[in-house]
């Protein structure tokens, strides 16, 4: 049985613990929703470029694009996380890279976070190079920003089809890991937006050259594609350490409980140790 005071202890590191984990349950709370917010508006500007890409594709005469050979050189931008207590995130979306890709070769690999990358190192993919988490929400865009850089030298090396891999955010408590082609781009996808009605009774048009206006919604598609999948790979994240942070601290209860009545049953244990030895140098005394 564990002495008196090694219990004290280890009471009062549960104690500290607890509280470190209160503090990161906090802060997984009010981050979420930030991120949740990013989303949300993200959602409202993506419908804006969709719409707009589709009335300048709308009498546009086009061919469809061929699809690419299964083994043209591809890459693939995967969304994780720089730290830990956040739960399987990152093996999750490192699980689901590995069978995204495995009927389709090796991509090369830009992983967002240290953690998906060294999950990804262990399954065997190359990776080009890890950038940083976004710190909040308003780190977004510099990441995003370096995201599009990359792939921009992809590009310029010959690569046609690029992937997002991440975590989507379902709500505070679930997500599910994704895989979002977002090169070649689908305009068929937005053609197809024509048996949609239109938000109002004016016929939507545009005044600019075609060539330069689709070349501007297009660049805005890329930054809010990738914007999007950061920002809900945040929430993701977010969402699975604060689960991870509510798992522990019911646990911590539990184990402080437990902590609890041992620490009361070794005073007690002591306290009768020593009312028996006084009894027994009493007696004694009293034999004497």
């Amino acid at each position: 049985m564990e002495s008196l005071e090694r219990l004290r202890r280890r009471f009062d590191s549960f104690e500290d613990l607890q509280s470190v984990v209160r503090t990161m349950k906090t802060l997984a709370a009010v981050n979420i929703h930030h991120y949740e917010q990013a989303v949300r508006a993200l959602s409202v500007y993506y419908r804006t470029v969709e719409l707009g890409l589709h009335v300048v594709l709308r009498d546009l005469q086009w061919q469809p694009r061929r699809p690419l050979p299964p083994g043209a050189p591809a890459g693939a931008v995967v969304f994780g996380s720089d730290h830990g207590l956040c739960g399987r995130f990152n093996e999750d979306v490192s699980e689901h890279a590995v069978e995204a890709f495995a009927q389709r070769g090796r991509p090369r690999v830009l992983a967002v976070g240290a953690r998906v990358a060294y999950r990804l190192e262990i399954a065997g993919f190359e990776i080009d190079d890890t950038l940083t988490v976004a710190g909040s929400a308003a780190g977004i865009t510099a990441c995003v920003q370096k995201v599009l850089v990359v792939i921009d030298g992809w590009r310029a090396e010959g690569i046609e089809r690029v992937d997002l891999v991440f975590g989507r955010h379902l709500s505070s408590s679930a997500y599910a890991p994704v895989t979002q082609q977002l090169m070649p781009v689908d305009f068929s996808a937005f053609r197809d937006l024509e048996s949609e009605p239109w938000g109002s009774k004016v016929i939507p048009t545009y005044s600019m050259g075609r060539d330069a206006l689709l070349a501007a919604l297009l660049r805005q598609y890329f930054f809010v594609a990738v914007f999007r999948a950061s920002a809900e790979s945040l929430a993701s994240e977010t969402g699975a350490r604060l689960m991870a942070m509510q798992a522990a601290e019911k646990n911590l209860g539990e184990r402080q409980v437990e902590l609890g009545t041992a620490l009361r049953r070794a005073r007690q244990d002591q306290i009768t140790a020593e009312l028996l030895d006084l009894v027994a140098g009493y007696e004694l005394a009293s034999g004497a």
